[in-house]
């Protein structure tokens, strides 16, 4: 039996050495499909850190973050050291993934539809606001109460992943419920870093912020589809916000936002676009010494029509997110998880309440918030649960919520300034995170059955619309 070309080697390839690649990269490609991969990637990061940090070359660790890098075009010359580039610059990248996400899920997910948007609304909400006042009950000294926002945030990454060590426990509904609260906590954390952790605001890189989101605009009404186009202007959205003094990873989420939610051909212009390439190809083909390169212009508008069958919101978060999740937040883990265990890095005053602060209130502050929210919110009528999801998994989402990580560090290195108070913060998010994801774990396997409620949704789409009265 003949193989089809697809099955079939490509051109110069060697055999033994094709088989090599795919017995090596195999087992990689089935495990960055596993939905708890990105967490474990993190937690790996972090640990390498953490040894790395308190091990004798732990002065190599620290002294590697500061090694400048500089950007320079002409006379012009930017230089920061390189934990400025991973946590101002490569982050920003991350928060343009969150942008798109709020973008789609405003569009049509959770947060498209109030009445379906209002139980994780209430939850996140009470998941921000009881993990910042029990922060703020054990710091209320002015040196340390600034790191209020530190456990408030909660990481999608791990977070979804401890619900996926779970297994079938977990009814689709319950996780599309907590994939919604954790946008919404991502909504959150934004408008926290953009109101209390950015300097004096200078009008002027405002200015110069929105004439950037401006050409953003500009290049959408000429129809611009590339997103190598939106560079430059997305650059100056960064450096304006940098120059005003608002932290510049918020121009990601603002170019995430202004990204298009629609498609240009859909499915119905894709098959028609594809059948049309399709027979100029067999009509080619047909024809006796035809050229090959005859063949880009039909080729190409495959290759468009493809493109353009998604939304660029859609498109584009589905090309970035491995990036994001593998690439670039294991190594955000890796410049900012390395806390240094010992008097002299924790030697600050009050780092003992930071330290407990930020662990309370993600540890117990999180599920409270969480938990008494929802409860509050369905007993009033506000909102309803979804179908197959009780107050146990309410409680199980609650815990899994207190998972901070990338976000809480994020927020804590804007938050302190001091050496050994950053120290504790960090400490407190991994410690924290550590506990929240075992509790998360053992409550699930007490609480949930994994026994499908009749009438309750059997897959993430079905979830995504399903909530009783």
């Amino acid at each position: 039996m003949r193989r089809s070309p697809s099955q079939e080697l490509a051109p110069g390839t060697w055999a033994p050495a094709r088989r090599i690649a795919e017995r090596v990269l195999g087992p990689i490609e089935r495990f960055m499909h596993v939905e708890a991969a990105s967490g474990i990637v993190l937690l790996i990061a972090s640990a390498v850190a953490l040894a790395w940090a308190n091990s004798p070359w732990g002065d190599a660790y620290e002294h590697l973050w500061h090694v400048p890098i500089t950007l320079s075009a002409g006379s012009l010359a930017f230089t920061q050291p390189l934990h400025f580039w991973i946590n101002e610059g490569l982050m920003t990248i991350f928060f343009f993934v969150v942008g798109l996400e709020i973008r789609r899920e405003i569009h049509e997910g959770e947060l498209s539809d109030l009445k379906r948007a209002a139980l994780p609304v209430a939850a996140a909400v009470g998941g921000m606001i009881a993990p910042a006042l029990l922060y703020l009950s054990l710091n209320a000294s002015p040196v340390s109460r600034h790191g209020w926002g530190v456990p408030m945030a909660t990481d999608i990454a791990f977070a979804v992943g401890v619900l996926a060590l779970l297994g079938k426990r977990v009814p689709p509904a319950l996780r599309v419920l907590l994939l919604a609260l954790a946008i919404i906590d991502d909504i959150g954390a934004i408008i926290v870093i953009a109101l209390f952790y950015s300097s004096g605001v200078a009008w002027s890189g405002l200015l110069v912020a929105a004439g950037g989101g401006l050409a953003v605009l500009l290049l959408q009404r000429f129809g611009v589809r590339s997103p190598a186009a939106y560079v430059a202007p997305g650059a100056i959205v960064w450096w304006g916000m940098l120059r005003a003094g608002v932290h510049p990873t918020i121009a990601g989420v603002a170019i995430g936002l202004l990204t298009p939610v629609r498609s240009w051909f859909g499915t119905e212009g894709f098959v028609a676009a594809a059948r049309d390439a399709v027979d100029r190809v067999a009509a080619l083909n047909e024809r006796d010494g035809h050229r090959a390169d005859e063949l880009l212009k039909p080729l190409g508008r495959i290759r468009q029509a493809q493109r353009e069958a998604l939304p660029p919101v859609v498109r584009l978060q589905a090309a970035l997110h491995p990036w994001v999740a593998y690439g670039i937040m294991p190594l955000f883990a890796f410049a900012n998880a390395g806390v240094r265990i010992d008097a002299s890095s924790l030697g600050h005053p009050a780092s003992g309440t930071i330290l407990l602060g930020v662990t309370l209130g993600l540890v117990v502050g999180k599920p409270l918030g969480v938990f008494l929210a929802s409860f509050a919110m369905v007993r009033l009528g506000v909102c309803a649960l979804p179908r197959g999801v009780g107050w146990r998994g309410i409680a199980v989402v609650g815990c899994v919520a207190g998972i901070g990580f990338t976000m809480a560090i994020f927020i804590a290195g804007l938050a302190f300034g001091d050496a050994a108070m950053l120290a504790a913060a960090k400490l407190g998010v991994l410690l924290a995170s550590g506990v929240a994801a075992v509790v998360g774990l053992l409550v699930g396997r007490l609480v949930l059955s994994g026994t499908p409620v009749p009438g309750a949704a059997l897959t993430l789409e079905e979830a995504e619309g399903s909530t009783e009265q």
